[in-house]
């Protein structure tokens, strides 16, 4: 998922820590009955994503469970990876990062899910 470009005049700043817990708080409001039916994957937090896209606010890499068959066991865990720097820099306030964070875990969750960019744009999740 990638950012919108802003111009607010600074950046936001929040520790680490206090953006991991906002991840995690953005995890715990997704419904438990999805949450139980996630299957092999784990959440990350990096500061920033690769020189290559340096927008990006959120990051799935694995195999969404609609594509998995017979063949999928033993495999390492599927990656989800939102990113603390792209965040600050496109929110003006707090609350706006607590909103963004919720969207950018909510639209990662779903292509753990088999829903791609166009559907969840459609949904508001883009």
């Amino acid at each position: 998922m990638r950012g919108r470009v802003t111009d607010n005049g600074r950046v936001l700043e929040m520790t680490r820590e206090e953006f991991e817990e906002l991840v995690a708080e953005a995890l715990d409001r997704i419904p438990p009955e999805l949450m139980r039916l996630m299957d092999n994957v784990a959440v990350f937090v990096e500061d920033e994503p690769s020189a290559d896209d340096p927008e990006l606010l959120g990051l799935y890499e694995g195999t969404p469970l609609t594509d998995r068959g017979e063949w999928y066991a033993g495999v390492l865990p599927d990656r989800i990876t939102v990113y603390r720097g792209p965040t600050l820099r496109m929110c003006g306030t707090r609350d706006d990062v607590v909103a963004e964070t919720e969207v950018t875990v909510v639209h990662e969750i779903a292509h753990h899910f088999g829903i791609d960019d166009d559907r969840l744009h459609a949904l508001g999740y883009g």
